[in-house]
């Protein structure tokens, strides 16, 4: 028998000076880094399994991304859009 599993989507940035910050949008403040992408999944892992173990001890819910995603919008750059 197969373990009930929870799904978050999360946001692989890569740094300029090497490696990925992970975000986790379901979970607002749990961010993690790795230096590859290996040690950042990892990273972000345990990075929920102690959001989530906080969310526990304090018996409050625990959201997931199961009927969301991610997507993207390109806009193309004029005057508005470009920082001074």
């Amino acid at each position: 028998m197969e373990k009930a599993k929870i799904q978050f989507n999360v946001i692989f940035r890569p740094e300029p000076e090497g490696g990925f910050t992970v975000i986790v949008p379901a979970l607002p403040g749990c961010i993690s880094y790795g230096r590859n992408l290996k040690e950042a999944r990892k990273m972000a892992t345990d990075a929920i399994r102690g959001y989530i173990a906080s969310l526990k001890k304090h018996k409050e819910p625990i959201p997931s991304d199961e009927e969301t995603f991610i997507g993207s919008i390109r806009l193309p750059l004029n005057k508005s859009l470009v920082c001074a």
